[in-house]
């Protein structure tokens, strides 16, 4: 496939949209560093607590 036609618009109404509005650029958004260490920390620590639970309740039950 050619990337070029991808963001050609195919009408008039569509190209004046996209002069007043813009489009959304095709290349993926990156979350800054501290935002991405807060959800590891988050995802992490909820992880670790269902298995350190799940091997409790084998363990004391």
């Amino acid at each position: 496939m050619n990337n070029g036609n991808e963001n050609k618009p195919f009408n008039d109404g569509i190209a004046h949209k996209q002069n007043i509005e813009g489009f959304p650029k095709t290349r993926g958004g990156r979350l800054p560093l501290p935002i991405k260490l807060i959800g590891y920390f988050l995802f992490g620590s909820f992880i670790l607590m269902l298995l350190i639970g799940l091997v409790g309740n084998f363990l004391f039950d």
